[in-house]
């Protein structure tokens, strides 16, 4: 009997997320499927997905999470309507030598700045200020994006106080603040997908410090106001019946349109080889792997 080795697809290739609900996920007679509570199956195309977004009321099996990680799609825990990222299970991860990398660029601070002032620079089509410092230009970077959010606000005719809303009491929020959460939690998803399948490490930011996800929101950062941003305001605009769930489906098809999965990792590069060094070489004395892992057609952060 003859298996056959399961081998992850390129991020590049795959369409951007699916967001499941009330029902379990497990495999059955070799397909991955959702279970509802009448028992009927859905198949999913697990390997051919970057992310699957399990909101409340989803079950997954062990088999299922094997078979996720064997064919490096992430899994994300996400709240009710999608506007939280509770925990996500690694389809891929860091791998020493881009982690070293991505760690030493962001504890130095020459280095830092160089790679903050070219995210700057891609995000706003303009080289950063001279002679400031990564705080300052945080707080030009924030002044900036509160204009851009009043000028949409206009452009769409939405009464605009402001990027403010309360986890604890989801509900009350305005929509438009509701829509702008639901559409960057989309967002991130796909990013931390990215960053895993590239080989980095989510929580090591340059903007962003002290999170799990801080390298994902200054990766998201940069897209942010060319995807997600103004499809949130578009929707707001309309004033659907449910707002989050017309988000989703407007990100989805955005990030369809504009092929965003074939963009982030060759962005990642970039953004990191700013720093003007390469990747560091294993130690002399280091010991290689005893069993050499197989060559694949997945991103360098993909499991073997």
């Amino acid at each position: 009997m003859s298996f056959i080795s399961l081998k992850p697809i390129p991020l590049k290739n795959r369409i951007s997320m699916i967001f499941i609900k009330y029902g379990q996920i497990d495999i059955k007679d070799g397909a991955f499927v959702i279970i509802d509570k009448q028992g009927i199956r859905k198949h999913i195309p697990v390997g051919s997905v970057a992310c699957l977004m399990l909101e409340p009321g989803t079950r997954v099996s062990h088999a299922a999470i094997k078979l996720a990680a064997q064919v490096g799609t992430l899994l994300v825990w996400v709240g009710e309507a999608g506007v939280r990222l509770y925990a996500s299970g690694q389809p891929g991860g860091a791998r020493s030598d881009r982690l070293l990398y991505q760690a030493k660029l962001a504890l130095d601070d020459d280095l830092r700045l160089k790679v903050v002032r070219k995210m700057y620079e891609i995000r706003f089509g303009e080289p950063a200020p001279e002679k400031r410092s990564v705080q300052q230009l945080r707080g030009i970077e924030g002044a900036r994006v509160r204009a851009l959010y009043k000028q949409m606000a206009s452009q769409y005719n939405i009464t605009w106080n402001g990027r403010n809303y309360d986890v604890k009491n989801w509900d009350k929020g305005d929509v438009i603040n509701r829509c702008i959460s639901a559409a960057n939690a989309c967002l991130y998803g796909i990013t931390e997908a990215a960053v895993l399948a590239a080989g980095y490490a989510p929580a090591v930011g340059f903007i962003h410090t002290g999170k799990p996800l801080s390298f994902v929101y200054d990766i998201a950062d940069i897209y942010k106001f060319d995807t997600v941003v103004p499809v949130a305001f578009k929707v707001a605009a309309s004033s659907p019946a449910h707002p989050d769930k017309a988000v989703r489906q407007a990100c989805r098809d955005s990030f369809r349109e504009s092929r965003i999965l074939k963009k982030i990792i060759p962005k990642i590069e970039e953004v990191l080889s700013a720093g003007g060094i390469e990747v560091p070489p294993p130690p002399a004395e280091s010991v290689p792997p005893a069993i050499p892992p197989p060559e694949h057609i997945g991103d360098e952060g993909h499991r073997s």
